[in-house]
């Protein structure tokens, strides 16, 4: 998309172009009939600078090429609307290239409002240090779970108070859904205060995208939907259902950053010789779940009775399992898992998940260190 945009806005710059050639006698473009002054002819010139220069910072990525190509959009329709007679095909172009900018700055709106939250979570966590998890830390947990912190290797390492992870999704938006939607989404947790932020990028189709936010903090859950970043699609905050919702999710995602499990907010109940019950309660939300494990302590499944919609009545069956476990930055996580919600009549497989990066304790806040490295794409 980027690329046939700045096609389009070259092509545009090009032709203005010509109209300063003929301006100064230098091409009889013929493209316009009337005749156009010399001084008129140096703001034909204006906007082929404006919009060449458009398109070197748009393939460079540079989010200043919003700021100049509504310059270069302004000029060019007030030239466009002197010239009408000739030049009215232009207008077409200049809505193209204004709705592009439009959209890529809803996008950076949309990021900016993510990585403000995001900083300030990590502002409001704190850490006790470079504390490291020993065996008689644990020793309270029901034994199934004890095997699982042992098989993780966490056991002997620092505990971990902040989190950034990036992941490769496969979504199915509803059930009966045939074709998968791919999504990017990255994660950041802080575990003083339990807290997260969520951000997905989700192309529904070429030419269609969606972005998402979920947000737990305080003990509070809140999601946001929008369509090309500035139609908002959904929004749902101060809900009993969705805190509970987003908080039994946060339990889940804990497999991710194990140590945390010992969290004052977190109670364990053993059910078996490989189940174990965890209710989590923090700041007026409660939520609890199961963690299933192999007799080695292999992670297999976490299954919670969880709110599917922020109106429903009824929790429904939610279960994430574990497709593949790899050893990252020395721990072993489920790096591939699906998300099935038991339906009345079926079981819909909703999400696919890959984890592709991971950092623990990150010395910054991934948000300003990452982020900065790459301007918001266009579209």
């Amino acid at each position: 998309m980027r690329i046939v945009l700045i096609l389009v806005i070259a092509i545009h710059g090009i032709i203005h172009l010509f109209g300063f050639l003929k301006a100064f006698g230098l091409s009889d473009f013929s493209g316009i009939s009337r005749p156009i002054s010399k001084p008129f002819g140096l703001l034909w010139l204006s906007v082929f600078l404006l919009l060449a220069f458009t398109a070197i910072l748009l393939s460079k990525q540079s989010s200043y090429w919003r700021i100049v190509g509504i310059s270069g959009v302004i000029v060019s329709q007030i030239l466009v609307t002197i010239y009408w007679s000739d030049a009215k095909f232009g207008t077409l172009l200049n809505i193209i290239i204004l709705v592009s900018i439009l959209l890529a700055y809803s996008t950076f709106r949309f990021q900016s409002t993510v990585r403000a939250e995001t900083i300030g979570v990590f502002m409001n966590s704190r850490s006790s240090g470079k504390k490291i998890l020993t065996s008689p830390m644990i020793s309270n947990l029901p034994p199934i779970v004890q095997k699982w912190l042992n098989y993780t290797n966490v056991i002997g390492k620092e505990m971990v108070h902040h989190v950034y992870l990036e992941q490769d999704l496969q979504m199915l938006m509803r059930p009966g859904q045939k074709e998968w939607s791919k999504a990017k989404a990255k994660q950041y947790f802080t575990v003083e205060p339990p807290a997260f932020i969520w951000s997905v990028d989700l192309k529904m189709n070429p030419w269609l995208k969606v972005v998402g936010r979920d947000k737990f903090e305080n003990g509070q859950g809140e999601m946001t939907i929008k369509m090309l970043s500035f139609l908002s699609m959904a929004r749902v905050k101060d809900n009993v259902n969705v805190n509970q919702a987003t908080l039994q999710r946060y339990l889940a995602e804990t497999v991710w950053f194990p140590s945390a499990v010992l969290s004052p907010y977190i109670k364990w109940k053993p059910i078996n010789d490989t189940t174990a019950e965890a209710t989590m309660s923090y700041n007026g939300t409660q939520g609890s779940g199961e963690f299933h494990f192999d007799k080695t302590g292999y992670f297999k499944k976490f299954v919670a009775m969880r709110y599917k919609e922020a109106n429903d009545t009824i929790p429904k069956e939610w279960t994430v399992t574990a497709i593949k476990t790899e050893e990252r930055s020395g721990i072993k996580i489920p790096v591939e898992l699906q998300a099935d919600w038991k339906l009345a009549d079926s079981t819909w497989t909703w999400l696919k998940l890959k984890i592709s990066n991971i950092e623990y304790n990150p010395k910054a806040t991934p948000m300003t260190d990452n982020e900065k490295k790459t301007t918001p794409s266009p579209i």
